[in-house]
């Protein structure tokens, strides 16, 4: 998919290295970095952790000799309210590229985007020069607390957003432009563009490619092979939704977001306390999965 759409950049989660792992072409990395694992020693555990570490840090490797940008590597989801741990294990994923000779500039590590997460990215950025990637997204007081983080990008869900309403409300089905994941993306962008953050923002997790259409001009998109496809069939001009003009037009008003002020607001949007607890359980229960595979 990758060799067919040329992406500039490509991302990594827990899911979708635990489907690739058990396809038979890549049988090899697998047995690598079980191989790896074994050779540092240590506990089982030790060694699976090793071994899984080293299986993204291969898969990540594979894909950047297919583009000219960046990969995006997860943290795994256990950690997520372990600022420390994160901090830690993120460190540990550049090290192992290193190894491999990819340097950190072609990296971006994913962290949810708790409030540990958070200031573990705001660490990793300040301190080490860490690319990070803050995942998980779906509350606005998630994107103003990484903005003033000075992360280097956000992945704002849309699709999981609109998954959520659906399955919660009277309303079936939304038209592009009223779909309250493109919202929830379109007031992250303008904020940052009113009040000049430097973070990317890249809307991601589609559904269908009206989502994707409705956030044209957005500084990034992150598009499966599969609405990719779709895409490609299509031979329509597309006039950007979103541009830093009109942001810096809009009516928001900064905020500033301590601890107690970042929980109180994300605390108020049901939906995003919701999809924020069940992503990190689903891609935690995907790492044990892997981990499981490799023991």
């Amino acid at each position: 998919a990758i060799d067919e759409y040329k992406p500039l950049d490509a991302t990594t989660n827990p899911s979708l290295i635990l489907a690739a792992a058990q396809m038979p072409a890549y049988r090899k990395l697998v047995d690598d970095a079980v191989a790896y694992g074994k050779k540092l020693g240590g506990s089982e555990e030790e060694q699976i952790k090793n071994a899984s570490d080293k299986l993204f840090v291969l898969f990540g490797a594979e894909i950047l000799k297919r583009i000219p940008g960046r990969v995006s590597t997860e943290v795994d989801a256990r950690l997520s309210f372990d600022k420390e741990g994160m901090i830690q294990r993120a460190r540990r994923l550049i090290d192992l590229y290193k190894e491999v000779g990819v340097g950190k500039d072609r990296i971006l590590i994913k962290l949810s985007s708790t409030w540990e997460g958070i200031q573990a990215g705001r660490v990793l950025e300040a301190e080490y020069g860490i690319h990070c990637n803050m995942t998980l997204l779906f509350s606005f007081a998630q994107a103003v607390a990484c903005a003033e983080a000075g992360v280097t990008l956000i992945s704002p869900f849309v699709g999981r957003i609109l998954d959520w309403y659906v399955a919660n409300g009277d309303k079936k089905t939304y038209e592009p432009s009223e779909d309250p994941g493109v919202k929830s993306v379109t007031k992250i962008y303008n904020y940052y563009k009113k009040f000049g953050y430097k973070t990317i923002v890249m809307g991601a997790s589609f559904r269908n490619t009206g989502q994707i259409k409705a956030l044209t001009g957005c500084d990034y998109l992150t598009i499966s092979p599969k609405l990719l496809a779709e895409l490609s069939k299509e031979h329509v001009k597309l006039t950007p939704t979103l541009s830093v003009k009109e942001a810096q037009a809009c009516d928001l008003e900064k905020i500033h977001l301590d601890e107690k002020a970042f929980r109180w607001h994300h605390n108020e949007d049901q939906m995003a306390v919701e999809k924020l607890s069940d992503g990190i359980r689903r891609f935690a229960a995907d790492a044990v999965k892997l981990e499981r595979m490799l023991k």
